[in-house]
């Protein structure tokens, strides 16, 4: 198992170098850069809170259940990163490349991602013709954190289990 283990862990930082170091472009650059805040508190917060003010129904529950999931979904990740208290690849890795300011605290699950995924999942829920704009957007979110220095695949990945399943489970249980 631990052979197992060694082998995962060795794919998923190779995995991670190639995205970090190889793909890194002045496109990709500013883009990821940007598109990375998606996932952040200013913009997911703030985007629902207008949609939930300024919509009609059935865009105000949705947006409301959106906060409701934003909200939820940062306790199981604040648990994760004390549990599992993982380094930044940034920090771990010599060469890896990062951008101004990145963040110190603990890598594992990616914040970002479960947000914008906490975020993302009750509108492609409600509204299904938009997951084919919205599930991409979520997704280059994960890669961003990835191709930023912030995150291993696997952060992104429990991110996103995390934020879809607070999301899940926040519409399950919507009165």
């Amino acid at each position: 198992m631990r052979h197992l283990f060694m082998k995962l862990h060795l794919w998923e930082r190779r995995l991670f170098q190639w995205i970090n170091g190889r793909m890194h472009n002045r496109f990709l650059n500013f883009w990821l850069y940007h598109l990375t805040h998606l996932g952040g508190a200013t913009i997911a917060i703030g985007t629902n809170l207008l949609i939930w003010a300024f919509s009609p129904q059935p865009w105000r529950t949705t947006a409301f259940q959106a906060l409701v999931s934003l909200a939820v979904s940062h306790v199981p990740v604040a648990i994760a990163k004390k549990l599992y208290p993982r380094r930044r690849p940034y920090l771990a890795l010599p060469g890896t490349r990062t951008f101004r300011n990145p963040l110190k605290d603990h890598s594992f699950p990616s914040g970002h991602t479960t947000a914008i995924f906490a975020w993302l999942v009750p509108y492609m829920a409600a509204f299904p013709p938009l997951a084919f704009v919205l599930l991409p957007l979520g997704c280059i979110v994960g890669f961003s954190r990835m191709y930023l220095g912030l995150h291993y695949p696997s952060d992104v990945l429990a991110g996103a289990v995390i934020g879809t399943g607070v999301a899940a489970g926040t519409i399950a249980f919507w009165p």
